[in-house]
Parts: C-alpha cells; sequence; structure tokens
C-alpha cells in the first residue's frame, strides 16, 4: 500500500442506501457531490451504492483501454473539476494518444492531459431524470474524488455505450466501495529556505512554459509560493476579482482564450472565444453552447499575472489559486507552439486591476 493513504474504513452500506433514498426523497434535486457530502461520504463511494441495480455498473479498472473506446460514443459532454471550478466542453474524442500512464485527447473541442496514476474506480450510470434517460462514464480518484465524467447527449451512440459497458464491466458489483484517505500535502518550505536567486535565474532560461513545472520541483517550491516570491520581472498580484473584467472583456472583445481547470487526474483545456458571462451568487459563469465553466469567486484566495521566457517570446498567464495555495484554472491567450502570443491578450492582462 502507498505510504500516503491510510487503510479504507468499514462502512454500512445498507444504512448508508437508506439514509441516501431519505435525503433524495426529500430533496431530489440535490446533486450526487452535495449529497455525498451531507451523508460524510465521498461521491465515489455514493455512487457504488448503486452497484447491483440496473443504475449503476462498476467498471473494471482498465481506463486506458476504456478512453480509447471512448471516440465510438460520437458528441458527448466531458466534465472535468476540482473544488472550485467547473468545466465542460461538448466534442469527440478524437485525436487519442495513451501511453502508459499518460493519455492527451487533442480534439478541436475536448482537449485533455490525462493522468491515470490517479483513475482508481470507475462506474457507467443509467440515471432516470424528468428529461429521461442520463448515460454517463464517471472516474474517481483512489479516495472517492471525481477525476473526470463523459456525459452522452441526444446524438451520442447509445448502442456504443451499451457494448463499452458490457466490455468492461467488473466481476464484482457489490455496493461497497472502499476508499483510500489521502494524508495531508507536505507543509510548504519557509520562505527563507527558497534560493529565490537561483530560482529568478532558472526562470530566465525557461525555453518552453511546459519546463516550469519541473523547475518548481527542482528548487522544492509551490507553485503559488514561488509567484509570490518572484518579484515584478516575471509576476504581479492580481485582485482576486480580476477573473471577472477578464472574462467580460474577453467576451466584449470576442478575443480566443485558453482556459485550464485540472482535478487530479484530468487537465481539461477550452480554447476559442467566450461570449456568455454570467453571475449567480458567488458563482462566475461562461454559459455558451458547447462550454460552460463555473467558478467561485469566493474561493479565490489569489491571482496573478505570470510571465514565462520561451522561444517563442514572454508566454502571459493569469493563474488563480485557493486558500490552500492548490491551483483553481489558468488563462492564456489563444496560441499553439511556434506562435507568438496575441497582442489584445497581452493588452488585456495589462489592464486588470493589480491587489490592493
Amino acid at each position: 500500500m502507498p505510504d500516503d493513504l491510510a487503510p479504507p474504513q468499514p462502512t454500512d452500506v445498507a444504512a448508508l442506501a437508506r439514509r441516501l433514498a431519505d435525503l433524495r426523497a426529500a430533496e431530489p434535486a440535490l446533486r450526487a457531490r452535495e449529497a455525498a457530502a451531507r451523508l460524510g461520504i465521498s461521491e465515489g463511494e455514493l455512487v457504488a451504492l448503486g452497484c447491483g441495480t440496473a443504475a449503476t455498473v462498476r467498471l473494471a479498472p482498465r481506463f486506458t483501454a476504456i478512453v480509447a473506446r471512448l471516440p465510438e460514443l460520437g458528441e458527448v459532454m466531458a466534465l472535468t473539476r476540482n473544488e472550485s471550478c467547473v468545466h465542460e466542453k461538448v466534442g469527440r474524442y478524437d485525436k487519442l494518444s495513451l501511453e502508459g500512464h499518460i493519455g492527451l485527447v487533442l480534439d478541436p473541442d475536448i482537449d485533455l492531459r490525462i493522468f491515470f496514476g490517479h483513475w482508481a474506480m470507475g462506474f457507467a450510470l443509467r440515471e432516470d431524470t424528468k428529461d429521461g434517460i442520463r448515460r454517463s462514464l464517471q472516474f474517481f480518484d483512489k479516495d472517492g474524488t471525481a477525476v473526470h465524467k463523459v456525459y452522452l447527449r441526444a446524438g451520442s451512440d447509445i448502442a456504443a455505450f451499451d457494448r463499452l459497458v458490457a466490455d468492461f464491466t467488473a466481476d464484482g458489483q457489490g455496493p461497497e466501495q472502499p476508499v483510500f484517505a489521502v494524508a495531508p500535502k507536505p507543509a510548504e518550505r519557509p520562505d527563507a529556505a527558497i534560493d529565490v536567486g537561483g530560482f529568478a535565474a532558472a526562470w530566465r532560461a525557461l525555453e518552453d512554459t511546459h519546463e516550469f513545472f519541473a523547475l518548481l520541483r527542482r528548487f522544492d517550491v509551490r507553485r503559488e509560493q514561488a509567484l509570490r516570491l518572484i518579484g515584478d520581472e516575471f509576476c504581479r498580484p492580481l485582485d482576486r476579482a480580476a477573473i471577472r473584467p477578464l472574462l467580460e472583456t474577453a467576451s466584449g472583445e470576442a478575443l480566443p482564450i485558453m482556459i485550464f481547470v485540472g482535478s487530479a487526474g484530468v487537465i481539461q483545456i477550452h480554447t476559442g472565444p467566450v461570449a456568455n458571462i454570467v453571475e449567480m451568487g458567488p458563482w462566475i459563469n461562461v454559459m455558451d453552447p458547447g462550454f460552460n465553466l463555473h467558478l467561485r469567486l469566493d474561493r479565490i484566495a489569489s491571482s496573478y499575472v505570470v510571465k514565462k521566457p520561451t522561444r517563442d517570446g514572454t508566454v502571459t498567464s493569469v493563474e488563480l489559486f485557493d486558500a490552500e495555495g492548490d491551483l483553481i484554472a489558468m488563462l492564456f491567450g489563444k496560441r499553439k507552439p511556434g506562435e507568438i502570443e496575441l497582442d489584445a491578450w497581452r493588452h488585456l492582462v495589462d489592464g486588470l486591476p493589480g491587489r490592493a
């Protein structure tokens, strides 16, 4: 067993199933994630309670092979989320590259980076809703946290879904689902222990944005900590609500942007314009055909403009973090390797309000 995992604790699944039934009877519109929180269990455990019925099928943990079959479904909706942000894209699982624990989906609409090491359990669901049967494939980490979901749409191939489920049905279909409590991440190193001068010199030598993660590991510094320490040569702190004028300006100018949102097991990317920006309570939302984003403004603890040198010139991002220093989302101007960053994106970012 990995060192960072605590053993699963036994649960009374019959009692949980009764409590869930009572909860859904009282609040039919309650989402699975919210219901799980109310029951004090993970979402993966809650979904597993339906195993053994026609509604839920546990899938064999052959996740690379399952993803390889997703193109057969046709047009679907891909959903990736973290605690603060939900990213939904309509498209196809085409242009796949699946090697070992890493996967790529490079469809113009569904654009994913997949880390299969965080895929521990999967289920096929057929849920009865007021609009008919809603079919989905849902995948979870070892602790029962969702890493990725795939929802069928009106034009999806239902027969292909049924074949996929039949081919990957696991032997065990009981409602028990062991989960492992992941140990807290290591504490952030003291600022004084970071070689900021060496880190800044290595930052200046960057030639590709993909080198940045290795740079953080090399200097043993957390991402948000690095941005906080690096200084104004590469980074500018923003007002926590700067995402609002960013999205509104991008919408008004029809500026194509890139929005990255990740779970532990998937990074999902939108590339293109955003049009319909809607605020509802603490959420700011993009509500466009083919793309929805739901972002909790009240969970943004810090945000930054970040500049990285590359062979193609400076690449500028806006990065949002929660109170734990975890990355919520990253935004860029639309670009591909070999292309210079859009001037309109740099102008937009330069005009965002700084931290007071």
